[in-house]
């Protein structure tokens, strides 16, 4: 049977779900000895790639399905639910736990759990093997499609890709205002950001970003004059889409359709992330061409500059004419996997006293 000391070691994994910047969009309550409520949020109202909280609703899955595999290690099963009524951009996840019917303690995407991390710098370039395509795909399930690019030029797609992508991230006042809140610089490790030695650059164009990014006079300034853009999308994009074994689309058999259907997708990415990281590959979430497509193709505006919104809605139909996709086709999770070492910098956790709420 559950009890309180076992669900405070299943959320004790639990809690390192990814989510998107380190933001941890979750706290925890154990109602009672089977029961814990987890009160999610989504970050919309102050981060431009949370768009319609889409973002964090693929957290909340990847945190429901870590901590699904978490209850495996002590034999037990658990199922969600969403509480209601559903406050959309703060809902509440009742998750039961009970003793497993059939063995759920030898799953191997258990032991991954803390090792999973996020590899920004350059991976090799040796490719993929049946073996690893057959585990990635099954590790999504039936619901979900996975795309491979893995040739030459198809990472030189990707790459153009995103260094354009990345112009549009790095000329939006928008996102200049998230951009300056989730660096935590000198530093190689952080609680509730990404450290500086994780970011991917090297240690002079740290230096200068963390200077420039102090107000947006300077960034527009080094944009407009001294070609600001060009190092960081040399080291954050264009170097990483050229140095890895595959870029890797996730996309759901039928549209996504609210947040229930978004937190499946999240719980779906968690599985593929650890299926990875438990063939020996590393990954890199490559989420911003996707988030920029949702705004492309719902109408919605990114930007007070119209330049921004024209710039993304070229991009997804780039993104699409890449995938062979139409404009309707839902996409999920886009990624980049290959080997290298492990990173020697990465994010952390909140404590878990941190993210506990109601009686102790």
């Amino acid at each position: 049977m559950a009890d309180r000391e076992t669900l405070m070691r299943i959320l004790e994994l639990g809690r390192w779900a990814p989510s998107g910047d380190n933001t941890q969009p979750w706290r925890f309550e154990i109602v009672d000895d089977e029961r814990i409520a987890v009160y999610g949020h989504d970050t919309r109202a102050d981060c431009v790639y949370d768009f319609a909280g889409r973002a964090s609703q693929l957290s909340h899955g990847a945190l429901l399905e870590t901590l699904r595999l978490a209850a495996g290690r002590f034999g037990l099963s658990m199922r969600w639910s969403l509480r209601e009524p559903l406050v959309e951009h703060a809902p509440v996840y009742e998750l039961v736990f009970a003793p497993a019917t059939m063995a759920v303690g030898d799953d191997p995407l258990q032991a991954c759990i803390e090792s999973r991390t996020v590899q920004r710098r350059a991976m090799r370039t040796t490719p993929l093997d049946d073996a690893d395509r057959r585990a990635l795909e099954a590790a999504v399930g039936s619901e979900y499609t996975l795309s491979f690019l893995e040739s030459l030029g198809d990472r030189l797609a990707v790459a153009r890709l995103l260094w354009d992508n990345a112009y549009l991230r790095l000329t939006c006042p928008e996102a200049y205002r998230v951009h300056r809140s989730i660096i935590e610089w000198r530093t190689r490790y952080s609680k509730d950001r990404i450290p500086e030695e994780a970011v991917g650059v090297d240690a002079v164009t740290a230096r200068l970003m963390e200077w420039v990014m102090q107000n947006w006079s300077r960034v527009e300034f080094f944009n407009r004059y001294l070609l600001g853009t060009v190092a960081p999308r040399i080291q954050l994009d264009v170097v990483p889409a050229l140095a890895c074994a595959a870029h890797v689309l996730m996309r759901p058999r039928r549209p996504l359709d609210g947040l229930p259907d978004h937190v499946e997708a999240g719980m779906a990415l968690q599985r593929l992330w650890l299926a990875a990281s438990a063939r020996g590959l590393l990954l890199q979430p490559e989420m911003t061409p996707v988030i920029f497509r949702w705004y492309a193709r719902s109408g919605t505006p990114i930007s007070a500059r119209a330049s921004i919104d024209e710039g993304a809605r070229r991009l997804a139909a780039r993104f699409e004419r890449l995938m062979g996709a139409g404009e309707e086709e839902p996409f999920a999770f886009f990624c980049r996997v290959g080997h290298s070492a492990a990173p020697r910098s990465r994010s952390l956790r909140k404590d878990l006293d941190e993210l506990m709420v109601g009686p102790r």
